[in-house]
């Protein structure tokens, strides 16, 4: 259902500690924000539009912000957990990659290489390449799941994700 989180969201929303602020990025309905809130979680939700999320401005702090024509509209903050499903963006990694806190959760879920052939998107510059989310967190993370699955494994499309743990400044050399 498109309210319901990503499946993979949800495998790991409980690894976030409890009452740590989560970042739904490019959050489009709120899904991944709305499951933070009802887990007790203080949300951040960022999209260029925030008139599916409107109903949620009492209750979780909402930036409006075109992630591709705007800078950085977070500055140095750290989040516990950092949420991006099916969005790419590849000069936003770095932030997305800095944004999340010592011990906090990258949870990245989004179409690869090969969906152009399944669907949408098709534009190369929004798929992943192989292997690209494991390149992403090689230094100052810890990788606790990952996944490449496509049509073979049931699935209606070429998705990679993941799921990061960020290592303590002293341990992530």
């Amino acid at each position: 259902m498109a309210n319901n989180p990503d499946p993979w969201v949800s495998r790991f929303l409980p690894l976030i500690p409890p009452g740590g602020r989560i970042l739904d990025l490019a959050c489009g309905s709120g899904r991944h924000g709305r499951a933070g809130l009802a887990a007790g979680h203080p949300v951040t939700l960022v999209d260029r539009s925030l008139e599916a999320v409107d109903d949620l401005a009492d209750r979780a702090e909402l930036i409006a912000a075109d992630l591709e024509a705007q800078p950085w509209p977070l500055g140095e903050r750290r989040f516990a957990a950092v949420i991006v499903v099916n969005y790419l963006w590849r000069p936003l990694l770095p932030a997305i990659r800095a944004a999340v806190a010592p011990h906090g959760l990258l949870i990245y879920s989004t179409f690869g290489r090969g969906q152009e052939r399944l669907g949408r998107p098709r534009n190369p510059d929004f798929l992943l390449r192989p292997g690209e989310l494991l390149a992403e967190v090689a230094v100052g993370f810890r990788v606790l799941g990952y996944e490449l699955l496509g049509p073979e494994a049931g699935g209606d499309s070429i998705r990679q994700s993941i799921c990061a743990r960020r290592l303590p400044a002293d341990v992530a050399t």
